[in-house]
């Protein structure tokens, strides 16, 4: 996908759900999807995610979800969310690609995985897949 598909996708009417504890990637990732007219709503942890998902009765179009979080990791917030609503596509992020957090990413329900550091091409491509 180049730069200038890019500018042209319109996410307008689609809400973003991104679970992130780190402000300075919250910041990155919502700076790229700014292009898209979407709806970006953050959370800073697992439990946030759930919590405003239950409390709220809000639905969202796509969730990027972090794994590695204080209080409730991305493995056990997908777990909960995914009861709540089964099809929302759940996309993880990592910095942490050794070991098993792919297999567990996909385990928990997560329908795709993104390694960090992010790239725009990628992250953009990646949730096309699910918001086109």
């Amino acid at each position: 996908m180049t730069s200038e598909n890019i500018l042209n996708i319109d996410w307008s009417g689609r809400s973003i759900l991104i679970v992130e504890d780190e402000e300075i990637n919250y910041l990155f990732i919502e700076t790229l999807l700014s292009v898209t007219s979407a709806k970006v709503i953050h959370v800073w942890n697992g439990q946030q995610a759930v919590d405003r998902i239950k409390e709220n009765n809000e639905t969202f179009d796509l969730i990027l979800m972090d794994i590695k979080m204080p209080i409730m990791n991305g493995f056990e917030a997908t777990k909960e969310i995914r009861v709540l609503q089964p099809l929302v596509p759940i996309i993880a992020q990592t910095a942490f690609t050794l070991g098993d957090d792919r297999d567990r990413s996909f385990a928990a329900g997560c329908n795709d995985f993104l390694t960090k550091p992010i790239r725009k091409n990628e992250l953009i491509s990646i949730m096309s897949k699910y918001l086109s």
